[in-house]
């Protein structure tokens, strides 16, 4: 009877234990989102002080014309000297998807070219391109975006007569 009585006694602890713990690697979607929403907001309002709130001292980024920054110096030095090219740039998140650790947005961009970019001198032409970014979560930072612009609309939008 005894022996029953244990083993009974101890699924019912492994149970317990199992169903109560929370698991320490669970990701929080939500949270994950938001941290990608500021992320936008910051390049649409160019206030940089809040990156090491959102962004890995570790960070990298990786977009598609072959452009790499890393760390959060990084991340400020592209967005302040972007944003002297655009002054205007505003990021409108369209949609948004997540599934583990990462975050997808395709967005839209805007602003008004005020600065050489690229080797053309500031046309005064205001710009729209679509872009997709996807952004790596640990510990509720970013350390990791794969960045897609449209760089042909922009060129084709930037050259027109």
């Amino acid at each position: 009877m005894k022996k029953p009585f244990c083993a009974g006694l101890m699924l019912i602890v492994c149970m317990f234990i199992y169903s109560c713990g929370s698991e320490p690697n669970q990701i929080d979607l939500d949270a994950n989102r938001d941290v990608v929403r500021d992320f936008h907001r910051i390049w649409s309002d160019g206030n940089v002080t809040e990156l090491e709130k959102i962004i890995s001292p570790d960070f990298v980024c990786h977009f598609i014309n072959e452009i790499e920054w890393k760390g959060i110096d990084g991340a400020k030095h592209s967005i302040t000297s972007h944003r002297k090219i655009f002054p205007d740039w505003k990021e409108e998140i369209v949609d948004m998807v997540s599934e583990g650790d990462k975050v997808v947005t395709r967005y839209r961009s805007t602003g008004t070219q005020l600065g050489a970019f690229e080797g053309l001198d500031a046309t005064g032409i205001k710009v729209t391109i679509y872009e997709t970014s996807i952004y790596r979560i640990a510990d509720g930072k970013i350390v990791e975006q794969w960045g897609f612009p449209d760089a042909l609309s922009l060129k084709n939008q930037l050259t027109k007569k």
